[in-house]
């Protein structure tokens, strides 16, 4: 129960990120820089003490508590990352919401997955995964094949974009519904957002003190009921402070770049719907993590938990790709390498769920 309880959750969270670009594909008459921003202080300022708050009252005493190097740490990680999600926004608007978030997510994954085992395998800690631990035992070589079966559905989810881009140029009347298309740029600033979105995992791991004295604290009074579901809740809110500063500035230089600070409040826009279109965007975002801490705490923090994540994600942005008529036009071929690489994610998935139940 307790791994379909994490896959479960893994699962919800990976639907809420592989959803979330959704709702600014409503958005009207705003730049790429004024919705994002909007969505981003809904994602990293609001909801997160929000939902800390709901579920850990005391989220306040634990960060003024915490030793300041653990802070700096986690929130500096978390800058990192706030590039890398940056460039998701842009990855996922030049390459499409299917195969831009397959190739930063796979990358993602990798290095969100590997590097702290190899860190661990250097300076090692209770309750951490060493690369050797994978390597020399069952459960964690099955968790090694689902990554590397996982990067040959990404490679396959790639090849389907190479041919998408030839399609696009035989006939340009089938770059209708994919006008910011760009395979070529948007390829570059995948790879960036993949390494950098990484950091996410490492600022978790930093921070993860705030998490376990959540933890102590909910089990004072919930002995024998197993592990605090919300524990990174509190975590959450440092990371993504540093998420805020370096989106925050870059959409700031882009409005005054391309003059379009007049986009908050330009009456010729829906502007209701614009902003609340772009708020659900940024919670429906926050919901990713949410529930990934959840899936977390039931699965461990470990390569197994970020690999679950991300190939959901891929799963799921992959489907709305086709719902969104992403493809429309592309020939078979582009189709069957898509559908290949979907497969094969989520027998990755599977090897992945399966290693982590031999390992519990």
């Amino acid at each position: 129960m307790i791994i379909f309880l994490g896959v479960l959750f893994h699962f919800i969270g990976g639907f809420a990120s592989g959803s979330f670009y959704i709702p600014y594909k409503q958005v009207k008459g705003w730049s790429w820089e004024s919705f994002w921003i909007v969505g981003g202080l809904c994602s990293w300022l609001i909801v997160p003490p929000i939902a800390a708050w709901l579920t850990i009252p005391d989220f306040v005493e634990i960060i003024r508590q915490t030793n300041g190097q653990t802070l700096f740490i986690t929130y500096v990680f978390g800058l990192l990352w706030g590039i890398g999600g940056l460039t998701y926004g842009l990855g996922v608007r030049y390459l499409g919401v299917s195969l831009g978030s397959s190739i930063i997510l796979g990358l993602c994954s990798v290095f969100g997955a590997i590097i702290p085992s190899i860190y661990y395998q250097f300076y090692p800690k209770a309750g951490k995964d060493s690369i050797a631990m994978l390597f020399n035992s069952s459960w964690g070589q099955l968790v090694l094949i689902g990554l590397v079966v996982c990067i040959i559905g990404i490679i396959f989810c790639g090849r389907a974009g190479v041919i998408k881009e030839r399609d696009f140029a035989k006939d340009k009347s089938m770059a209708v519904n994919n006008k910011d298309y760009r395979f070529g740029l948007g390829l570059f600033v995948a790879i960036v957002s993949g390494i950098l979105s990484a950091c996410f995992a490492f600022a978790i791991d930093a921070g993860k003190d705030m998490a376990e004295e959540a933890n102590q604290l909910w089990k004072a009074t919930h002995a024998g009921q197993g592990e605090f579901l919300f524990q990174n809740n509190v975590t959450y809110i440092v990371v993504l402070w540093g998420g805020l500063t370096t989106n925050f500035i870059w959409c700031m230089v882009l409005n005054a770049r391309n003059k379009t600070f007049g986009d908050y409040v330009n009456k010729k826009t829906p502007l209701l719907a614009n902003y609340l279109f772009s708020a659900l965007a940024g919670i429906t975002w926050f919901l990713q993590f949410f529930f990934y801490g959840m899936g977390e705490s039931k699965l461990g923090n470990g390569a197994s938990s970020w690999i679950l994540h991300m190939a959901f994600i891929i799963l799921i942005a992959n489907v709305w790709g086709l719902v969104l008529n992403e493809w429309k036009g592309v020939s078979r071929k582009g189709y069957t390498w898509l559908i290949l690489g979907i497969i094969t994610i989520i027998l990755s998935v599977l090897l992945v769920g399966f290693g982590n139940s031999i390992k519990l």
